[in-house]
């Protein structure tokens, strides 16, 4: 159970890393939309930041979307880790 639990935590992990890696490549100029990591990057954390995205506006010309995104994973690790620790 606590191996399934550390991969869990990995899964989780890597997710908050890739948002915060599309968040810095956003803010990188030489970066376009068809580099290699870009898209690898935006192919991984699409399904995520774009339901989002869909019910919340930018605010003031800020997209908050992988904040929301990050604290909502960080809301769906704990259930799921309570919830495995609980059986």
């Amino acid at each position: 159970m606590l191996d399934l639990i550390a991969l869990l935590n990995l899964a989780f992990q890597v997710l908050n890393l890739l948002i915060l890696a599309r968040i810095i490549m956003s803010w990188v100029p030489g970066l376009g939309p068809y580099h290699p990591a870009v898209r690898a990057v935006h192919l991984l954390t699409s399904p995520i930041l774009d339901p989002i995205r869909r019910l919340m506006p930018p605010v003031g010309g800020l997209d908050l979307s992988p904040i929301v995104a990050i604290m909502l994973l960080y809301l769906a690790r704990n259930l799921l880790v309570q919830v495995l620790l609980a059986i």
